[in-house]
């Protein structure tokens, strides 16, 4: 089990500074066509799938999971922050939103047509993180798919790296070091992204959003 010390002090952290994160980031995806595409790369491989039905996983204030209705997705959120589940209800009326926990998911074996992870497994401890891999397996139907968002470490001597994130403590990952942890969970890469750092970003780290599938 994800140490609950640490599950507990994110989960305060972000009811802290919910307001704030909502106001800052619920227009990120206006200047970021890459993220765009990919959020459409998945939205087309799960209508494939016969099934249109997503959670986004660690979904704050759910500005994601309505980007993923207007992509055509019967999408809820999940999120451990009771405030930021608040928020997500209050600005999305129509959506479900979720009050719950990625390592041990409400919700049952094998139903989704996909899973969204947007940068919501970065405040895992590294060594816990495979719980919540095997979760995400465990609710994708066969032929799912997985979006998995994180921030890459600089060379494969550092699988993992902590790093002084706002809000809590979070890790960075060797991309091939997470696409071998999905491999152990059941979970095939089908392609990765990679962006480069912009002048402007305040960490000077590559994003990845790899794309895995459930066979």
């Amino acid at each position: 089990m994800v140490e609950l010390d640490a599950l507990e002090a994110t989960r305060e952290a972000y009811d802290a500074a919910a307001v704030t994160y909502a106001r800052l980031f619920s227009d990120t995806l206006r200047d970021s066509p890459l993220d765009r595409a990919m959020l459409g790369v998945l939205a087309e491989a799960v209508r494939a799938s016969g099934d249109g039905r997503v959670a986004d996983l660690g979904c704050g204030p759910g500005h994601i999971t309505a980007y993923l209705g207007e992509l055509g997705l019967t999408a809820f959120g999940v999120d451990a922050s009771p405030v930021m589940i608040g928020l997500a209800r209050q600005e999305y009326p129509g959506l479900r939103f979720d009050v719950g926990s990625m390592t041990a998911l409400d919700i049952a074996d094998g139903v989704l047509g996909g899973v969204l992870s947007r940068w919501s497994v970065i405040h895992t401890p590294p060594a816990e993180l495979p719980v919540i891999l095997r979760e995400f397996h465990r609710v994708l139907a066969p032929g799912g798919h997985l979006l998995i968002c994180f921030s890459a470490t600089d060379d494969p001597s550092h699988l993992t790296r902590v790093f002084d994130h706002a809000v809590a403590p979070a890790y960075r990952w060797w991309p091939d070091h997470l696409a071998a942890m999905l491999r152990e969970a059941g979970l095939a890469e089908v392609a990765r992204m990679v962006r480069e750092p912009r002048p402007t970003d305040r960490r000077q780290f590559r994003g990845v959003q790899l794309l895995a599938f459930k066979a």
